[in-house]
């Protein structure tokens, strides 16, 4: 584990015990937690994407605010729904929020998951072609995105005589973009498609096997995909985990009966699906877990689950036991 982010849903309401209550609260909230984040020395700060939900829902200017209050944090999504996005107008808003943050993003893009809504991109206006599905239609948009922040043309110039780019361009981006997979046949097609591999604690499939010997799987697949492609540079791979270490009577009151927690497996969307266990306890204890966590130990980077409604104070306090008492452990940064 070379780096450790905080991953947060931005969950707000306003109900007891929660010190987010409103949409603004929140955004603010994270911001703040950001420049948290940064000087504990956390190395990333990442949002995930929903939706028709009290939860985040517009990234890019989130993270243009939270470039411009940082200086050396990573900035990134897990993961933007991409059936949602109108590509150009998406590759324009990633290298604003990119050159703000003085080239800092790092964007974890997908298919989608279960939802409030009933196929709510097409409230959007974005309807499957006929014969295609949501799925066909968010890595078309990807494969234009990805093109798009490359510099490719993508319009004709108004005489007819010439073909224009995206502006602005943000150099370095396409290499950090990333692809939140859930099984492992979409891992192979990431590690083909040359992207970085976002791995959460959902993976909708089942073997049998414990979770994290199911998507280290997931991870040697990819690995092997993207070497067989032929991709000259070292990629990247997240998991994402729920890690709450207990060293507080307020840590106690909030998480102590989460102790022993295991995997489960249920069905979503019509199929088996396997969530990963949360991992708390004394911080000693989760580090002699996380040593035999075998997709955590095949990572690189780890994105911890914060509860953001407990607020800024007590998740940066989270985080500073995290990178001191578990992560350090861990050979963080080795």
């Amino acid at each position: 584990m070379k780096r450790i982010g905080f991953l947060s849903f931005g969950h707000y309401q306003a109900v007891p015990g929660s010190v987010t209550r409103t949409a603004g609260e929140s955004l603010l909230q994270h911001v703040e937690l950001a420049v948290a984040a940064e000087e504990v020395g956390v190395d990333g700060a990442y949002v995930r994407v929903h939706h028709f939900a009290n939860q985040l829902a517009s990234p890019f200017p989130l993270l243009a605010a939270m470039g411009v209050r940082t200086t050396t944090i990573e900035l990134g999504t897990a993961v933007i729904d991409m059936r949602y996005e109108n590509p150009l107008y998406m590759a324009e808003d990633a290298a604003a929020a990119d050159l703000l943050s003085g080239g800092r993003l790092q964007l974890g893009l997908s298919r989608g998951s279960p939802e409030t809504a009933l196929n709510g991109y097409e409230s959007f206006g974005y309807v499957p072609a006929e014969g295609g599905d949501a799925a066909d239609d968010a890595r078309a948009k990807t494969e234009l995105f990805r093109a798009a922040i490359d510099g490719a043309p993508v319009a004709r110039t108004a005489r007819g005589n010439g073909l224009l780019a995206i502006q602005p361009q943000s150099p370095g981006l396409p290499e950090r973009i990333w692809w939140g997979s859930g099984t492992r046949a979409t891992a192979k097609w990431t590690g083909e498609q040359g992207m970085n591999l976002m791995s959460s604690t959902l993976l909708t499939e089942d073997t049998g096997v414990p979770f994290d010997e199911l998507q280290a799987e997931q991870i040697e697949i990819y690995r092997a995909a993207w070497r067989e492609a032929g991709h000259e540079r070292e990629p990247r791979v997240s998991v994402s985990r729920s890690i709450l270490p207990i060293t507080t009577d307020e840590d106690r009151a909030y998480f102590g009966r989460e102790r022993g927690s295991e995997d489960q497996v249920g069905y979503l969307d019509g199929g088996l699906a396997r969530f990963g266990k949360s991992y708390v306890g004394e911080p000693d204890e989760i580090v002699e877990q996380l040593r035999t966590d075998a997709a955590v130990q095949a990572a690189d980077t780890v994105l911890v689950t914060v509860p953001n409604q407990l607020g800024v104070e007590y998740n940066a306090r989270l985080l500073e036991t995290i990178v001191k008492d578990v992560a350090t452990p861990l050979g963080w940064r080795d």
